[in-house]
């Protein structure tokens, strides 16, 4: 891509991603933290069904990135997919708004977000990729302060969209609080917009050779038509859990044959780095099935068995919504993520780099600590109710998990696959992550509450049973991590033997992520 004239620092470049993320992320989780619990109360589910059809939603969600970084990188351009994904998500959540509680409309109305999003994510991803291409350390502290992007968006909308339920339907009406909590989300997403139009010129010479070139009405109309197939082939999935449950078990079938193909037809100095971003990317699935109880189980989990006031010393501090505990994960994690970037900037500095494999292997440890926190907490219970705290310790430690290996999966592509194959194989990524957020309500659906069990005694049982055995599961997934440790080091080793002699970019200059 041609630079800038006069050049455009990272950082402001970078500020333009982040924004758009940052507004994208408030409209998903605003919606993400009501969906479950909507489809119980508004339209009758029980909880296994619930769980399920959001494990679909959000397999689908993070499955259509694949396409979508495609046709960013070959038919119409990073940016202008990126820009076309927040509209088409917008829409999705204007949808939302409209009060009816018909089944088949929710589902037509998730169809638009799958596929708006998978036009928006890997191509927000991609861009910050192409803006720090060529600097390992700074692509580290880029994707870290990138995600924390996300969790700014989303700790809004999560405390947000739960008051604005309660708070209309207390002073309107049940049915008009539901669905003005997802117009919130609408309107979000079109500020987001807004600042993205007066921010654009900072990412002119940032994109893929398609953004340089005039827009192809005969592309842009077979991606436009695509998109809608998609909406309603999405809808369709679904309605049916057995169609559901084929397609993303196909889907991993075809990521890993995407993976193998890739590693045998590619150049011998990319088969190291392709090799480690698959070890990596396995690991990743496995993180993502502890990721989506936020929104199931520990959803589910706070609603019946968890103290909603907080009170610290006997004094009494406020008194959060069911909902509202999600938003911990995303607190937690804007106040880690500056902890980190200067852990990271610092060893960087004196030559000492974190390898993302050892990240991986303490972020699983974490993990495995916070779930295990909530069968703890369970020991002091009162009347089937923990503490709110045991609340935020649990997605405390959750979340530094979450930084360590979700947070780094992007920067893994970033760093581990060649220029060629970023677009797709950031797609690609988010595939394994979406199988694993279905596997991750499958799980879920292990701590079932039979219809008419209302003791919070014996839900608590239920609940904790499935939180130590994924405390149990944590702890495997961190022995794995560490043994696979002295392979990723030799294959890290090699891919970075090829990378310090090809031909570096032109350097842009940076105001954010300099050290000295």
């Amino acid at each position: 891509m041609a630079i800038q004239n006069p050049p455009v620092s990272q950082t402001r470049s970078f500020s333009t991603v982040f924004l758009i993320e940052m507004w994208e992320r408030f409209g998903f989780y605003g919606m993400q933290v009501l969906m479950v619990t909507y489809m119980m109360k508004k339209l009758g589910f029980v909880d296994t069904k619930a769980n399920l059809i959001w494990g679909a939603a959000a397999a689908l969600i993070y499955v259509t990135p694949a396409i979508g970084g495609w046709v960013g990188d070959k038919l119409i351009g990073t940016r202008r997919t990126m820009r076309m994904g927040a509209i088409v998500l917008m829409l999705g959540y204007a949808l939302l708004w409209i009060p009816t509680d018909n089944a088949l409309f929710l589902y037509f109305s998730l169809g638009v977000i799958i596929v708006g999003n998978g036009m928006f994510k890997p191509n927000a991803g991609n861009l910050v990729r192409k803006i720090y291409e060529g600097d390992d350390t700074k692509i580290d502290s880029a994707f870290t302060i990138y995600y924390m992007a996300v969790n700014i968006g989303s700790t809004i909308s999560m405390l947000l969209t739960p008051w604005i339920r309660d708070y209309v339907g207390s002073h309107v009406s049940d049915d008009w609080g539901w669905h003005t909590a997802f117009g919130a989300c609408a309107v979000g997403l079109l500020l987001g917009l807004f600042n993205y139009a007066l921010m654009s010129r900072t990412l002119k010479h940032i994109g893929s050779p398609a953004d340089d070139a005039p827009v192809d009405l005969k592309k842009l109309s077979g991606v436009l038509g695509s998109a809608l197939a998609l909406v309603f082939v999405s809808a369709f999935i679904l309605h049916s859990e057995l169609v559901a449950r084929i397609c993303v078990y196909a889907a991993g079938v075809v990521v890993l044959g995407i993976f193998v193909h890739l590693i045998r037809s590619s150049h011998q100095d990319e088969r190291a780095g392709l090799i480690a971003a698959l070890v990596l990317t396995v690991q990743t699935i496995f993180f993502f099935i502890f990721y989506q109880q936020m929104s199931t189980s520990l959803n589910l989990f706070a609603q019946k068995n968890v103290d909603l006031d907080f009170s610290l010393f006997g004094w009494h501090i406020l008194t959060w919504i069911p909902e509202q505990f999600q938003s911990l994960n995303a607190i937690w994690i804007v106040l880690l993520s500056p902890v980190l970037v200067l852990i990271y900037n610092t060893l960087g500095r004196v030559g000492k780099d974190i390898s993302v494999a050892a990240k991986f292997a303490w972020g699983f440890a974490a993990v495995a600590a916070g779930f295990f926190i909530y069968g703890v907490g369970a020991h002091w219970a009162v009347n089937g109710q923990v503490s709110s705290w045991t609340m935020v310790w649990g997605y405390g430690l959750y979340s530094l998990g979450e930084l360590l290996v979700s947070g780094l999966g992007l920067a893994m592509i970033a760093r581990y696959v060649p220029e060629r194959m970023g677009g797709f194989m950031m797609g690609a990524y988010f595939v394994a992550s979406g199988i694993s957020q279905y596997l991750g309500s499958v799980v879920a659906n292990y701590a079932h509450i039979p219809a008419g069990l209302t003791d919070p005694v014996q839900s608590l049982d239920i609940y904790t049973s499935l939180f130590n055995k994924l405390g149990l599961v944590g702890v495997g997934c961190t022995v794995v991590a560490l043994a696979v440790l002295p392979l990723m080091s030799k294959l890290s080793a090699s891919h970075a033997d090829v990378a310090s002699h090809r031909e570096p970019l032109p350097a842009v200059r940076s105001e954010e992520f300099d050290t000295p």
